[in-house]
């Protein structure tokens, strides 16, 4: 390594130093961010509308980590949704049949 090399200064982050979007919104999914609010419409001392915001907003490994994994349970959003949804048609198709054979059977067995 040269004098000159030693000698150069090195850039210092600091806080005041500028952020990329990318920066920020790894931060942000690192760690995680709660947004939260209430609104309120009123007339005079009459409540008309109440609107409570809850927002999480994080990545799926700190969203897991805390707790929470709705997504993994919802059959929409699941790749299987149309499997699922085909398996239940054909359950309803089944009971449905079954549900006619034991009323043909109930004649039979009045008469």
């Amino acid at each position: 390594m040269s004098q000159s090399q030693a000698l150069k200064p090195q850039s210092i982050k600091t806080s005041t130093t500028g952020s990329s979007l990318a920066d920020i919104l790894e931060r942000v999914l690192d760690k995680g961010i709660v947004i939260a609010g209430d609104i309120t419409v009123s007339v005079g001392s009459v409540e008309l509308l109440s609107i409570r915001i809850r927002l999480l907003i994080a990545s799926v490994d700190k969203a897991k980590e805390i707790g929470i994994n709705w997504w993994e349970s919802d059959p929409y959003l699941s790749s299987r949704t149309q499997e699922l949804l085909a398996s239940n048609q054909q359950l309803l198709e089944r009971v449905n049949l079954l549900e006619r054979e034991l009323a043909a059977t109930k004649q039979l067995s009045e008469q």
